[in-house]
């Protein structure tokens, strides 16, 4: 299983009045990152893959530890966890070699925006995914 590795830069906007990244600046990064691999990795240039939209229909966040201001970026590790015929759950990891801050997930739905409804994933973006898919059996 691959994972999609995205670096993202900390500003010194997403900080509160704590001295942290606000937990809410982390759905930003979360987007950033996800963007990131559904568009610009999608398969093929010229694809159509992903470019009709998409939209979230959930989102998870556990907040594992704080996150300060630094220059370094921290690392958003993203992968596939689930598949259906019309969804996909991403799960990430932002981090950096030290430890993690964040754990996440995302349940995103492939959407026809000139229909106004959801469509199914194609095949073309299926095998994409499947690159990305975490086949491992969940623990009990």
């Amino acid at each position: 299983m691959a994972r999609h590795i995205y670096s993202c830069p900390l500003r010194w906007s997403d900080m509160d009045a704590f001295g942290h990244v606000n937990n809410v600046v982390f759905l930003r990064y979360l987007e950033e990152a996800r963007i990131d691999f559904m568009f610009r990795l999608a398969p093929g240039d010229g694809s159509p893959s992903f470019s009709g939209g998409s939209v979230v229909a959930r989102h998870e966040i556990d907040y594992v530890r704080p996150l300060v201001h630094r220059h370094a970026p921290v690392t958003i590790e993203s992968w596939v966890t689930k598949m259906t015929a019309a969804s996909l759950t991403i799960a990430y990891e932002v981090k950096d070699p030290e430890q993690v801050y964040v754990r996440a997930s995302t349940v995103v739905v492939p959407y026809d925006l000139a229909a106004g409804r959801p469509r199914r994933i194609t095949a073309e973006e299926k095998l994409f995914l499947q690159e990305y898919l975490d086949q491992e059996p969940a623990v009990a």
